[in-house]
């Protein structure tokens, strides 16, 4: 049985979705764990770089499962997980959390927005 092209399309894009989210919880991962010797001294909007990362992690992973309050909470235990990792690295103090709570906002923001958005979208349609 073959998938219809709008089916194999739509494979397609949540499959590419997927490496972006494996590729940005690479970045983010990279970016929490380094230790503070390897990191310039003063990084400027500490917390709102934390809120994006964050909401960006939610975004891939929303569209590539299309749950977005799964990938919510996915991203928010991906945080608390980076949080505690960091513990173990030179230089960093984790578990930091004014980090969990802005890795939150940027999570929720997403899924409350992407839900808000398919319920709007389902009640026009």
């Amino acid at each position: 049985m073959t998938r219809p092209a709008n089916g194999r399309r739509l494979a397609t894009w949540r499959a590419l979705a997927a490496l972006a989210a494996l590729i940005w919880a690479g970045a983010v991962a990279w970016g929490s764990l380094t230790p503070a010797a390897e990191m310039p001294s003063h990084l400027p909007w500490d917390k709102f770089n934390h809120l994006l990362g964050y909401a960006g992690l939610t975004l891939w992973l929303g569209l590539a499962s299309r749950r977005w309050w799964w990938s919510a909470l996915a991203a928010l235990a991906y945080g608390i997980l980076i949080e505690y990792l960091q513990l173990g690295v030179p230089g960093r103090a984790g578990g930091d959390w004014a980090d969990i709570l802005a890795n939150t906002l940027g999570a929720l923001a997403v899924g409350l927005g992407a839900t808000w958005l398919a319920r709007r979208r389902a009640g026009a349609a």
